[in-house]
């Protein structure tokens, strides 16, 4: 018997908004694996289910590089693959948890997939997770479309007309990994008179969670990796046809 592999979304941060299901999963396993931390430092995924862990359970931390190199990236994927196989072939289950969703962009995508390259016969049973919009709009106590709004997200912004494009078709625009292009966003919004009902979320959920409301006056803020950005473009065309009929 081959064991199962589970893909388990544990959310953007508070470990209290893991589901009941993705919480029986991860207590039943064996085995919990998650992308590795950097510096030495256990990763977000990590921390997350830490406290919800049993004794005695035996944890996998794999390394996922950050880069864009597809051959790294590749090599990268098999041997993480080959270690959770390892594993599976000797008829035990594998929870890997990743911080979202296991479909939002995840990790556990490539980590499936190159697993079952190497054995077809793997099970697969992904858990669905809170993801990081979802998590922003609660903070920011807002809702993140409504009725027939056009939600656009970018997981990263490559270039600018990626953003002019969204801004030209969708009412609500999430920005994901925003940190290292927010100037260049700014000065977008700036023209297009967005930045009074654009807001940032510094790691949602999380202990040292910061929002930012209103950009008109914060051109050039210093932004953690895990900060994302949401636009309500809808929110400011209300505005202005309120104006219009004073």
């Amino acid at each position: 018997m081959v064991g199962i592999l589970y893909g388990v979304g544990v959310g953007p941060g508070d470990p209290d908004l893991i589901t009941v299901k993705g919480m029986r999963i991860l207590q039943q396993v064996p085995v919990v694996a998650f992308p590795a931390g950097t510096g030495g430092k256990p990763g977000i995924a990590q921390q997350i289910v830490t406290p919800w862990l049993r004794s005695g359970q035996v944890e996998l931390s794999l390394k996922f590089p950050f880069v864009q190199d597809e051959a790294v990236l590749q090599h990268a994927w098999q041997v993480a693959a080959k270690t959770v196989w390892d594993v599976l072939r000797q008829g035990q289950d594998v929870a890997f948890v990743s911080e979202g969703d296991v479909s939002f962009y995840s990790t556990f995508t490539y980590l499936a997939q190159t697993v079952q390259c190497l054995d077809p016969a793997v099970e697969v049973k992904p858990i669905p997770g809170v993801a990081s919009p979802m998590a922003a709009a609660a903070a920011l106590g807002l809702p993140l479309t409504v009725r027939s709004q056009r939600l656009t997200i970018l997981p990263a912004l490559y270039t600018v007309a990626d953003l002019e494009t969204a801004i030209a078709h969708a009412d609500v625009i999430v920005l994901m990994k925003v940190s290292s292009v927010y100037e260049q966003v700014w000065s977008v919004l700036a023209n297009h008179g967005l930045l009074e009902h654009s807001y940032v979320v510094e790691r949602a959920t999380q202990p040292h969670q910061v929002i930012y409301a209103d950009l008109r006056d914060r051109p050039s803020l210093q932004l953690p990796y895990f900060s994302l950005l949401v636009v309500q473009i809808a929110g400011r065309e209300k505005v202005e046809n309120i104006e219009k009929n004073l």
